[in-house]
C-alpha cells in the first residue's frame, strides 16, 4: 500500500488523499457521503471554527480551518464525480472574482477609504451577470443564515434602495409599538397572534442593531455569554442544594451577586 504520510502535505496532496477515501478501495463511510449528507458537517465545522476565533485560540483556529478545508474539498469531489466542477474550478472562480472585485488594487480605480472600497465592491458585484439576473435584491440573502443574520441582511439590502429609517429613535418607537402588539395579543389570549407579534418584535430589534452598524448575531452572542457567566455563578451558589426549595428572590440575589462581581472585575 502506498505511504501517504507527509511532513508538509500540500493542498493537492490532501485532495488526492480524499480521492483515495472516496475510491472503491477506500473508506465505506466516505464513499457513501453525498453533498446533502456532508452539509451538516460543514455547518458544524464552521461553527467550531467560529468558536475557536471567538476564544482567540490559534491552535484551534488552525485545526478547525483544516476541517473546513477538508469539507470544502469533499463537496468539490462529489461535484467532480457528477461531472459538474472540480476543486481547481472553485479555486479559479474565487481567484478571478477577487481580481475582478479589487479594481482599486489590480486595476485603475482609486479608493482612499474602506467605505469607498465597499461602495466599489457593490458596484462591481451588481454588474456581474448572475447578479443582474436576480428578480429582487433580496434574492442575494442566503436562506440558510441564522434568522438574526438573515433579518439584518434583508434590512440592509432594502436600506440600500432607500427603504430605511432616518433616526434610531424612530426604530426604538417601532420596538415599543411591536411590544404593545405582543401585549395586546396576550390580552386577547390569541396564541398565534402572540407568536407572530414576537417575530415582528425581534425583527424590529434587529433593525435597531443594523441601523447602528452593529451585528445582531454578535450582540446576542455577547448577551448569551453574559447570561452563561451569571447563571454559572448562581449554580455554584446552589451547589448541593435543592433548587425547588429556593425561591426566585434567593436566586435573584445570587444573580445580582454575579453582576456585582462583573462590575468589580471590570468585565
Amino acid at each position: 500500500m502506498k505511504n501517504y504520510a507527509k511532513n508538509n502535505p500540500s493542498a493537492e496532496e490532501l485532495l488526492e488523499l480524499l480521492k483515495v477515501l472516496r475510491s472503491p478501495s477506500g473508506c465505506p463511510w466516505d464513499r457513501e457521503q453525498t453533498r446533502a449528507s456532508l452539509r451538516k458537517y460543514m455547518v458544524e465545522e464552521t461553527a467550531e471554527l467560529a468558536d475557536a476565533i471567538d476564544e482567540n485560540d490559534p491552535h484551534g483556529i488552525c485545526e478547525e480551518t483544516g476541517d473546513v478545508l477538508m469539507n470544502l474539498m469533499m463537496q468539490s469531489l462529489v461535484a467532480e464525480e457528477k461531472g459538474e466542477f472540480t476543486f481547481a474550478d472553485a479555486v479559479a472562480a474565487i481567484y478571478d472574482k477577487m481580481l475582478r472585485r479589487h479594481p482599486h488594487v489590480f486595476g485603475d480605480e482609486v479608493c482612499a477609504s474602506a467605505a469607498e472600497v465597499t461602495k466599489l465592491w457593490e458596484k462591481v458585484k451588481s454588474a456581474e451577470p448572475e447578479k443582474a439576473e436576480r428578480s429582487s435584491v433580496l434574492d442575494a440573502v442566503p436562506k440558510s443564515l441564522s434568522a438574526l443574520s438573515q433579518a439584518a441582511k434583508l434590512q440592509k439590502k432594502a436600506a440600500k434602495l432607500g427603504f430605511d429609517w432616518s433616526r434610531q429613535e424612530e426604530i426604538a418607537a417601532k420596538i415599543t409599538e411591536e411590544l404593545g402588539e405582543v401585549e395586546q395579543a396576550m390580552a386577547d389570549n390569541d396564541a398565534a397572534a402572540v407568536d407572530e407579534e414576537i417575530g415582528d418584535l425581534l425583527f424590529a430589534v434587529v433593525n435597531l442593531a443594523r441601523f447602528r452598524s452593529a451585528d445582531p448575531e454578535e450582540l446576542l452572542r455577547k448577551a448569551n455569554r453574559k447570561f452563561s457567566t451569571r447563571f454559572r455563578h448562581v449554580e455554584e451558589r446552589m451547589r448541593g442544594r435543592d433548587w425547588s426549595a429556593a425561591g426566585i428572590e434567593e436566586l435573584e440575589t445570587y444573580w445580582r451577586e454575579a453582576k456585582a462581581l462583573e462590575k468589580k472585575s471590570g468585565r
